[in-house]
């Protein structure tokens, strides 16, 4: 079975291949290829340093037509690279009526260690600027379908990839039973969480639908007609989780929570780490809807 990381690497192979791009970023050879999702191939241009200059060139690139892709080993590098992104990329068409089709692989990784500078999970924060195509697949053909679309515009797109989503080789799917009482959304890492919390609350009779998300902009959502739970591996505080929440109450009537990070910095010890929500900590917001 091909994995989630076979699928990147075969992916980015085949388009600079086939199309004469590149793959742009830093040090991507220097620490395992990337979790091995760079192909070995010639037309890599490696950076020493990307915070801020890498996505100038990737844009200019982009600029060119050469649909390059640009990769940020960790989502926080994001912050120093958003003013090119935001400002040349994502701008570009609303106002100067020009494209810059350029796909961004933004990394996430969290626990063993990792510090408060290679921790973010920063869906939420680019989502709020208008211009960019938004993704978070952790399955093979949901990466694949999120690539199509990515190639059949001329829109940027940054892909929030997590690292503990390499491995998958499986897809997931919706559930939608008739009279379930409660529906969870999910993003990300997260949605393996769920499945493992939906397990559990089986077992104690609470039966839940479930709502797989990845392409989280633009979002077309159908809501389901019951209470709900939005559970997302970003910070819950102005988040995604809880701007999804607010749209579904309006359109349903019937109360939604949010879950994600706490509203704190994360350290390089055990004990101060923010993790994605668990499978216990979703289970206990289902349990306290469902006795409402």
């Amino acid at each position: 079975m091909e994995s989630l990381r076979d699928t990147i690497r075969g992916i980015s192979e085949q388009h600079v291949i086939k199309n004469k791009s590149f793959i742009v970023g830093q040090c991507l050879s220097a620490v395992g290829w990337v979790d091995d999702t760079v192909p070995k191939v010639e037309r890599i241009i490696e950076l020493p340093m990307v915070e801020v200059a890498g996505a100038g060139i990737a844009v200019g690139m982009a600029l060119s037509g050469c649909r390059p892709i640009f990769i940020i080993r960790f989502q926080d590098f994001l912050i120093q690279n958003g003013s090119t992104l935001i400002n040349f990329a994502a701008k570009r068409k609303d106002i100067f009526y020009k494209r810059c089709p350029l796909w961004v692989r933004a990394l996430a990784k969290e626990g063993d260690g990792t510090g408060g500078t290679h921790s973010g999970k920063l869906h939420s924060t680019f989502i709020h600027f208008p211009g960019f195509r938004i993704y978070a697949p952790i399955t093979p053909n949901e990466y694949r379908e999120c690539w199509k679309e990515f190639i059949e515009h001329d829109d940027p797109a940054i892909c929030f990839e997590h690292r503990s989503t390499f491995n998958n080789d499986k897809d997931f799917f919706n559930i939608n039973s008739e009279g379930n009482k409660i529906t969870i959304y999910a993003v990300s890492l997260a949605r393996m969480n769920v499945l493992k919390a939906v397990e559990i609350l089986n077992n104690e009779g609470i039966s839940c639908n479930v709502v797989h998300l990845y392409k989280l902009k633009p979002l077309f959502l159908v809501p389901l007609d019951t209470k709900g739970l939005v559970v997302d591996t970003g910070f819950e505080s102005c988040g995604f989780a809880r701007d999804v929440a607010y749209q579904l109450m309006i359109k349903t009537g019937k109360k939604h929570l949010a879950l994600g990070l706490k509203d704190k910095s994360v350290g390089c010890r055990k004990d101060t780490e923010n993790l994605t929500p668990s499978a216990e900590q979703i289970v206990d917001c289902v349990r306290g809807l469902w006795k409402e």
